[in-house]
């Protein structure tokens, strides 16, 4: 009996933690867009809410606070992805509170044009850091199942429906091995001015 007890005492944090995960994610908008004014331009974002339900939910809070906003387009590397939300100028690593379990696998791919969560070599390690494909990079950054050599994805949760030419722009700008990690970066800062999201009338 009282083994029971203490590994309901124990399972009980992870239970509350997982209703509350569902809960978020029922309360996700399935395709909300989002509009990011940065310093090389504008461009719109449509979110997956059915297909990534935690890392919209975990996304649109970061928006919907404020979060984004000041923060720089740190690594760029051409012909693969620009990397995001994580640093404001000057480099300095800004920190959200949460971490959200991967939902790589959910059926949408890492093709060009489509908006995905950076992370660690910890799959469920994504907290605020994003990146936009420029390229398919399905190859390198989609999940395998392989019994021996799986491995995890990085999650895809939307994609740019406007103003693509500007990520294009900001993957392009002139770098220098200059930025976190020694990772190339924009040589004059790209700021990501304002991230919101989108209402029509």
């Amino acid at each position: 009996m009282k083994k029971t007890v203490v590994l309901l005492l124990v399972a009980l944090p992870c239970i509350f933690a997982c209703m509350a995960d569902v809960d978020a994610a029922n309360k996700v908008p399935a395709h909300p867009h989002i509009e990011v004014v940065t310093t090389e331009g504008t461009f719109k974002l449509e979110l997956d809410g059915n297909a990534a339900p935690l890392t919209v939910a975990n996304f649109l809070e970061l928006v919907d606070s404020g979060f984004y906003d000041g923060t720089l387009f740190h690594r760029i590397i051409p012909g693969f992805m620009a990397q995001g939300g994580g640093y404001t100028p000057g480099f300095k690593e800004k920190e959200s509170a949460n971490t959200v379990p991967n939902e790589s696998g959910n059926g949408l791919s890492n093709l060009r044009g489509t908006i995905a969560m950076a992370r660690t070599g910890d799959p469920h390690s994504a907290d605020s850091q994003f990146f936009i494909n420029v390229a398919n990079n399905v190859a390198n950054l989609d999940p395998v199942k392989h019994t021996v050599r799986g491995r995890w994805g990085y999650t895809v949760f939307g994609f740019v429906i406007e103003g693509m030419e500007v990520v294009d722009a900001i993957v392009n700008a002139q770098s220098a091995p200059n930025g976190p990690g020694g990772a190339p970066a924009p040589v004059v800062p790209i700021v990501i001015k304002k991230m919101s999201r989108v209402t029509y009338n």
